[in-house]
């Protein structure tokens, strides 16, 4: 008889409880509905990404050996690497490296096991053109450094976006 009161008295509280986080959860949404919508004005206002944030790749045609390693370790087989063999001092001259950024799924491998750090990632996240062929970067255009968000004068940043309060 005990133990049957004990698990009511244990039921009755789970329930009690249950309920409380139900009406914790739905007060949480009520708090959301009752906010005014933020909008951002893109090309105007951006958002500084995070420090760990895998944008578009940036690449130092200088420190390339052409060990391939990059292609090797993408899921996709993606950077194109052109080298030539240099009989002479036995060694590898590279010649072209591209990459396609309408395939690459910014994954960071290539950037990771790269062994001379040729390879980096940037903040970059505006990757968008009319015409898909115009995203297969070669080494000239993977060499350019992207202007930081927080340099640019032309644009106001946000920091963090959900406390924004509008009074």
């Amino acid at each position: 008889m005990f133990s049957m009161i004990t698990e009511f008295m244990n039921y009755g509280q789970q329930t009690v409880r249950a309920a409380r986080y139900i009406g914790q959860g739905f007060m949480i949404t009520l708090s959301h509905a009752s906010r005014l919508p933020v909008t951002i004005q893109y090309p105007y206002e951006k958002l500084i990404t995070s420090e760990r944030f895998r944008g578009r790749i940036h690449f130092e045609f200088d420190k390339c050996i052409a060990c391939e390693v990059c292609v090797r370790v993408c899921p996709i087989d993606l950077p194109v690497v052109d080298w030539k063999l240099e009989t002479d001092i036995r060694k590898k001259r590279l010649l072209n490296y591209s990459i396609d950024f309408g395939i690459c799924i910014f994954c960071g491998n290539c950037v990771e096991y790269c062994p001379t750090n040729c390879l980096s990632m940037t903040e970059e996240y505006e990757l968008s053109t009319y015409d898909r062929h115009e995203l297969n970067y070669n080494q000239i255009a993977l060499g350019r450094l992207p202007m930081s968000i927080i340099n640019d004068y032309t644009t106001r940043t946000i920091l963090n976006l959900p406390e924004i309060k509008k009074t």
